[in-house]
C-alpha cells in the first residue's frame, strides 16, 4: 500500500481509567468472566510518539515509574496494536514507538490498554490509513477488553468482557485522588482469587449483571456525594486478600476527607472520590504526608487523541 501522508512523528495521548462500578459474573469455560462495569477516564495520560521505521519497535520511559520490567517483544500490547493496523490496511512499513508512561503499571487503571489505543490512533495518523471509526473499535476489541474504552474516553458502560461499550451521561467534574502502590497485581491472579474466595464462602454468584441505576443517576446529576454511596468493585476483596496493606490505605483516605475509596479495577491502585477540588487537595496532602505516592486527577477525560 502506498502512503499518502508523510508525518515525521505523531504524538497521541490516551487516558487511564477508574471503574466506579465493577460486577463480575461466574468464570466461563473459556476461563474469562462476563462483567458489567462503568468506566470513567481520568486526566492521567499515556503518551505515545510514533515515527517511521523499517521494523516495529517500542521503548518506554517514565518520570517516576520503573519501566525496566516491561516486555518489548511481539507480546507487547502496543506492538500488537501497530501490527493490527498494518494487517488491516496492508501497510508494510514499520514504526518506532516511544511511550512515556504515567499510568501505574499493573495498577488496575488500564495503562497497557491506553498504550494500545494511543498506538492505534498514532499509526493510523502516521501512515495516513484513515481507518473508519467503527473498524478502529473492532481492532481495539481484539487487543483487550479495556482498549475500546481508552479510545473513547469519557464515561461509559462496559458489558461482555468490558469491550461492549455504551456511553453514559455524566455532568460536571469528579475529583479523584489515586494512591499508587509500589507493586503491581496481576489481573488474571485477582480474578482467580475472586473465584477462590467465592467458592470458599459459598457466595451466590450473580448470573444477571445489572447496573445499579443509582450509579447512573449520580453520574447524570454530577453529584459526588451520591456517587460515593454506590461505588462498588466485586474484585476488591480479592485484591485486599492478596495485598492486605491496602486496607490501611483505604481507611486513611476516608479518615482524611475522602467521600469514599475503592480498589481501581484489579488493583492495587486505590481511587478516592472527593467532594470537590479543595477536598481532593486535602486528601492528597494527607496521603502524601503518610509517604504514599499520590496523584490527583479529574474525570471524565477525553479518549485517545492526536496532539498538535
Amino acid at each position: 500500500m502506498s502512503l499518502s501522508v508523510a508525518s515525521p512523528t505523531v504524538c497521541v495521548w490516551a487516558p487511564g481509567k477508574v471503574n466506579v462500578l465493577l460486577r463480575v459474573g461466574p468464570v466461563e469455560s473459556s476461563g474469562y468472566h462476563e462483567i458489567a462495569t462503568i468506566f470513567q477516564a481520568v486526566s492521567l495520560y499515556e503518551e505515545v510518539r510514533a515515527s517511521r521505521a523499517d521494523t516495529v519497535t517500542v521503548t518506554f520511559e517514565g518520570d517516576d515509574i520503573d519501566t525496566s520490567g516491561l516486555v518489548v517483544d511481539d507480546t507487547n500490547l502496543a506492538i500488537r496494536a501497530a501490527r493490527a493496523v498494518a494487517a488491516h490496511t496492508g501497510v508494510t512499513e514499520g514504526v518506532r514507538l516511544e511511550i512515556h508512561k504515567r499510568v501505574p503499571i499493573a495498577g488496575g487503571m488500564g495503562g497497557g490498554s491506553a498504550d494500545a489505543a494511543a498506538t492505534l490512533v498514532a499509526c493510523d495518523e502516521l501512515w495516513g490509513t484513515h481507518i473508519p471509526k467503527d473498524d478502529l473499535y473492532d481492532i481495539a476489541a481484539t487487543l483487550g477488553a479495556d482498549v475500546p474504552f481508552a479510545l473513547s474516553g469519557g464515561t461509559a458502560m462496559g458489558t461482555g468482557r468490558g469491550d461492549l461499550l455504551s456511553p453514559v451521561l455524566s455532568s460536571g467534574e469528579f475529583h479523584w485522588v489515586l494512591a499508587v502502590a509500589e507493586f503491581g497485581l496481576s489481573t488474571s491472579d485477582i480474578y482467580r482469587e475472586c473465584d477462590a474466595l467465592r467458592a470458599q464462602s459459598g457466595a451466590e454468584i450473580p448470573e444477571n449483571l445489572d447496573i445499579d441505576k443509582r450509579v447512573l443517576q449520580a453520574l447524570r446529576s454530577g453529584d459526588p456525594v451520591q456517587l460515593a454511596e454506590v461505588l462498588h468493585n466485586d474484585l476488591q476483596e480479592a485484591a485486599l486478600h492478596k495485598a492486605p496493606g491496602l486496607r490501611g490505605i483505604l481507611d486513611l483516605g476516608q479518615k482524611h476527607g475522602a467521600l469514599a475509596g475503592l480498589v481501581s479495577g484489579s488493583g492495587p491502585t486505590i481511587a478516592f472520590l472527593a467532594e470537590d477540588k479543595h477536598a481532593a487537595i486535602g486528601v492528597q496532602v494527607a496521603l502524601s504526608a503518610a509517604r504514599l505516592n499520590v496523584i490527583r486527577v479529574k474525570a471524565p477525560a477525553p479518549g485517545a487523541r492526536v496532539l498538535s
